[in-house]
């Protein structure tokens, strides 16, 4: 029977009485929650949910919430989360999906996403790292660049090529990688910033199990696009408070110190926070969408949307703060876990906002979604479609 909104609340309250928030460990009380089907409700069952529609998690979330549950931790497992663990639901075995899903979810594993490369990373269809079969295992050799939270995770979704004597989008496998497994360097990627929130990772000989092998052999490319549309949701969608992203320090300091005002970057700050609170209504639509199950396209219109936008605002906070904007707080070499937007200086922001175009698929690869899928324009013609990838120039 599906639940319907009482069954997921009296479950939800049932939790919640048999492991009260104030007197369980967090991780305990999350575990308990992915079992009770209230992770993620539209999950099957034994997976974190119940089978419910998508739209009733908010029951869930809203009872728990006003009991002071604790969340999982979400930006910090958010690859995982955001796009793991919608991949694997969709493509994976049955092993596969109950080995990894709960750790996944609680927080207890980490992951990451060893796509982009440095010679394919628009292109990701390009990507050279190979994987050769070796009786039940694979043999992965490559280099995988841009990588966040290499250097924490335990796990990766990795596309590699299987059959470089096949068109570039047909000789794709994809697997989950295990990070601790011998053959697997992480090396830090300092940044424009000077910190290295992001990796390159140089493989050698890693051995992958076939059983870790997720949809067929020669189908990566069909299951990293399920990735790729929820990695933009993903970014597309991120929930915010009224000012609470990249226009909030900006509005802050305009209220805060009147000296700086200009008549010029009252008419910019205005037009950018008008922008932004439509994109913060629009990301809120986005989640809905993603609740019904129609993530669509719109995640990559967002995401194109949301880059340029912090670009302009940092920019406008460097002018607004004058000399003052250009100091920088601290250069030290550190390998953060989360990005701090908020709590760091203007140069900070307007530094960091550059790579938000890169990161999640570049906006020229998003201009080319919008249009192919968004719009019905005719495709950018493309001579290497079908031309073994070993053929092609490079």
């Amino acid at each position: 029977m599906t639940a319907d909104a009482d069954d997921i609340r009296t479950r939800t309250r049932a939790l919640l009485a048999t492991h009260p928030p104030q007197h369980t460990p967090r991780l305990d009380f999350l575990r308990a929650r992915f079992d009770a089907g209230l992770a993620w409700v539209h999950y099957p069952a034994g997976l974190g949910g119940l089978g419910a529609p998508r739209p009733l998690q908010a029951v869930a979330d809203a009872e728990l919430e006003a009991a002071g549950a604790p969340d999982n931790d979400p930006r910090r497992i958010g690859i995982g989360l955001g796009m793991a663990a919608p991949t694997l639901l969709a493509h994976g075995s049955d092993e596969v999906t109950h080995r990894f899903l709960r750790p996944l979810w609680v927080g207890e594993e980490v992951w990451c996403q060893l796509f982009s490369e440095p010679g394919a990373g628009s292109d990701l269809a390009a990507l050279a790292t190979r994987a050769v079969r070796d009786g039940d295992d694979w043999l992965v050799t490559g280099q995988k660049v841009w990588t966040s939270s290499a250097h924490l995770a335990r796990w990766a979704i990795l596309v590699a090529r299987t059959d470089p004597g096949l068109p570039k989008h047909q000789g794709l496998t994809y697997f989950v990688c295990d990070m601790t497994d011998p053959g697997v360097e992480v090396r830090p990627l300092r940044q424009l910033t000077g910190e290295a929130e992001f990796n390159e990772v140089f493989l050698t000989g890693v051995r992958i199990p076939d059983r870790h092998r997720i949809g067929a052999v020669g189908e990566g490319w069909r299951v990293a696009r399920t990735t790729l549309m929820n990695e933009r949701v993903a970014i597309g969608g991120h929930r915010l408070p009224r000012e609470g992203g990249m226009i909030g320090p900006v509005a802050r300091t305009w209220r805060e110190r009147p000296e700086l005002r200009t008549h010029e970057l009252h008419q910019r700050l205005l037009r950018l926070w008008v922008e932004a609170e439509a994109a913060r209504l629009a990301a809120e639509r986005l989640r809905q969408q993603l609740a019904a199950g129609q993530p669509g396209p719109e995640g990559s219109a967002m995401k194109l949307f949301l880059a340029g936008l912090n670009q302009e605002i940092s920019a406008l906070e460097v002018e607004l703060r004058g000399p003052e904007g250009l100091l920088y707080d601290d250069w030290t070499m550190r390998r953060p876990e989360l990005v701090d937007f908020t709590g760091r200086d203007a140069g900070y922001r307007y530094l960091r906002a550059k790579g938000n175009s890169i990161e999640g698929g570049t906006s020229e690869v998003l201009l080319n979604i919008i249009a192919e899928r968004v719009l019905g324009l005719p495709s950018e013609p493309r001579d290497d479609k079908d031309i073994a990838w070993k053929d092609l120039a490079r």
